[in-house]
């Protein structure tokens, strides 16, 4: 696993443990951590996955405003990751 992705996943166990983020929304980020730690399939289809599932859960009107800014950054993250991959 390469640093970047070492990065976002640390930022997504940070919200993943919070107890302060509603029990659907840290569900969500560990749904979308599983897809980027996925070794099957092709990794571009995953954390594209990933990033729908973070999208759907950053609408959520109960997530906390640092929450909600820590998502936007592991977003932009994985789309700047995925670019690079897909060469």
């Amino acid at each position: 696993m390469d640093a970047e992705i070492k990065e976002i996943v640390q930022v997504m166990d940070d919200i993943i443990n919070d107890t302060s983020v509603p029990r659907n929304i840290r569900r969500a980020v560990a749904d979308a951590k599983e897809l980027v730690l996925k070794k099957e399939g092709d990794p571009v289809v995953n954390i594209t996955e990933a990033i729908y599932i973070l999208d759907e859960a950053s609408n959520d009107i109960n997530m906390p405003m640092h929450t909600r800014t820590q998502v936007w950054q592991i977003m932009g993250a994985l789309e700047s990751y995925r670019e690079k991959i897909k060469g």
